[in-house]
């Protein structure tokens, strides 16, 4: 069988690898409107439509950010809105040279027949909402599937497994059709008491059907991201493994189940603390940076956006010094992408 090629194919490899350009990443902030306006509630900001503009303005617009991050993942609102002088956010992001990407599924919801477990929707329709994004002017799509361990339970089922692998190969086909990159991310969730060789096992099995369903989609694999989380201890394991331990066992596992061909590997950091999803990047490279086959790099929310909406407050005077501390965090994952970021650096 000879092998599919889409027929943006040189257009997708193109963006795939500027999105994982060296010592840059993605940033993220495609959290769903109820889940933005329950972090501003936290923070004490007015959970309005204005106010998550003016939060994506700020961090679209802090200065030299385009130095570490390739693009962002916006969510539906984002992508339609504007800067205050009414720049457009996608002109805005298309000016500094970074790619415009685009959350595109509708939501984890539970999966029928199954103890808790989630099946990913978003698939009806979808052909026509890519190809109105493409014409915006996005040229990445993401798309999130959510891993649930219960060991008690005996989750995850294989049954949960096949069928996000499956809607992520589906989702992924249908964007290179459109001219955009998928970023598939199949995320273990680090809730719950695990240790980290439960999701070093759950890790493995479910990115080899991941991959898997991407061979019998004729998905092209050079055009595709793969946004993962790392194997970690759970939030509630009573011997939470170290931050060699994460790195060589998230790097192992990669090296197992994804195929050199890909465009790149982000990683989500999922519940870590700031400082900690960055050290366990660093360390990746430090020990193994020689061996990796793909770009290796981050796809940030919270680890980067998180200390500067905790100062912004929704305050105009808060601005300038929020997205200084937006830039640092994006700074010392660019270096950590590399190997070369330091503990150190946090309190210089």
């Amino acid at each position: 069988m000879s092998m599919y090629r889409p027929e943006k194919a040189d257009e997708l490899i193109k963006t795939a690898k500027a999105m994982v350009a060296p010592g840059k990443g993605v940033l993220a902030i495609d959290e769903s409107n109820g889940t933005c306006n329950k972090r501003f509630e936290a923070n004490g900001i007015d959970a309005t439509e204005e106010k998550r503009r003016q939060y994506r303005e700020l961090l679209l617009t802090t200065p030299d950010l385009e130095k570490y991050v390739s693009g962002a993942i916006l969510f539906d609102e984002t992508i339609r809105q504007s800067a205050a002088d009414g720049t457009s956010f996608i002109d805005v992001m298309h000016k500094r040279g970074q790619v415009v990407g685009i959350k595109v599924d509708t939501g984890a919801k539970p999966l029928a027949g199954s103890d808790g477990e989630k099946v990913t929707e978003g698939l009806d329709g979808l052909r026509e909402r890519l190809g109105e994004y493409y014409e915006m002017g996005a040229r990445f799509a993401k798309w999130r599937a959510v891993i649930t361990i219960d060991t008690a339970k005996g989750l995850p089922t294989r049954g949960c497994i096949e069928a996000n692998a499956h809607a992520l190969a589906r989702y992924a086909a249908l964007c290179q059709e459109a001219g955009l990159v998928p970023m598939i991310e199949p995320e273990v969730l680090i809730d719950g008491e695990h240790d980290i060789a439960t999701c070093e096992q759950v890790t493995e099995e479910g990115l080899v059907e991941v991959f898997d369903q991407l061979h019998r989609q004729n998905v092209m694999l050079e055009g595709v991201i793969l946004k993962t989380s790392m194997v970690i201890s759970s939030k509630g394991a009573s011997n939470r493994a170290g931050v060699d331990e994460v790195a060589d066992r998230t790097v192992e596992t990669l090296l197992r189940t994804v195929p050199a061909a890909l465009g790149g590997v982000v990683f989500l950091s999922g519940g870590q603390g700031v400082e900690e999803s960055t050290a366990h990047l660093n360390a990746m490279h430090k020990r193994h940076g020689d061996r990796l086959p793909w770009p290796l790099t981050f796809s940030y929310a919270r680890a980067i956006q998180g200390p500067a909406l905790e100062y912004w407050k929704g305050e105009p005077g808060n601005v300038e010094e929020a997205q200084k501390r937006a830039l640092k965090r994006a700074r010392f994952n660019g270096l950590a992408s590399q190997g070369e970021y330091s503990a150190d650096m946090e309190s210089a």
